[in-house]
């Protein structure tokens, strides 16, 4: 026990956090929601946008909420 408790304290911090941090760039754990990149969520909700926008004016005209000039 005490033989381990002096290869610690020998032991370098800064190989350790050099070798922990090659780990995490080797192996990024990205979030990503339905496996996309933030530019195509992005996209995404753009053209998602523009289609309520689409629809909610074609429900306005039909309902005849709206009069075209």
């Amino acid at each position: 026990m005490l033989d381990d408790l002096r290869n610690t304290a020998e032991a370098s911090f800064i190989e350790e956090e050099s070798v922990i941090e090659a780990q995490r760039l080797l192996n990024p754990k990205e979030k990503r929601f339905l496996g996309m990149t933030a530019a195509q969520r992005f996209i995404l909700a753009l053209l998602l946008l523009i289609l309520v926008i689409v629809l909610g004016t074609l429900f306005l005209l039909v309902s005849g909420k709206m009069i075209l000039p």
